[in-house]
């Protein structure tokens, strides 16, 4: 199975693992599932850093490279996911988790969030 993780999750897999919860790390650590992480997760992980927000201390260049060299794939933003947008009832104004919304329908994703309002989407979306 191809997990898209949001940008919460990724991080907590890459950082503070103890806060994924049991769900999220054996579909994590099931070998037979192919991680995924999107563009969009790296760019917002990197406006929060320039908005220097004392509680967000990531650097989004040791992510990534972290990220792949755990063997994640790495998903570009294509203007399939950005019509796809336009596409989803008006959960929330979120920009970056609509469009991770948007990618797991168009890519065939199963997108993973602990985030309530993203469960609120309809598609491919396990809370976890």
């Amino acid at each position: 199975m191809k997990l898209l993780l949001d940008t919460h999750l990724l991080l907590w897999a890459a950082g503070e693992p103890d806060k994924l919860s049991e769900r999220a790390r054996t579909l994590i650590d099931d070998q037979n599932n192919i991680l995924v992480f999107s563009a969009a997760s790296l760019w917002e992980v990197t406006i929060k850093v320039e908005l220097v927000r004392a509680d967000f201390q990531v650097d989004p260049y040791l992510l990534r490279r972290g990220l792949i060299e755990n063997g994640y794939e790495e998903l570009p933003i294509t203007s399939q996911h950005a019509l796809a947008v336009g596409q989803l009832p008006d959960v929330h104004r979120d920009p970056f988790d609509r469009i991770l919304v948007a990618q797991a329908m168009v890519e065939g994703l199963l997108l993973l969030t602990h985030d309530p309002l993203v469960q609120a989407y309809p598609g491919p979306i396990e809370a976890v």
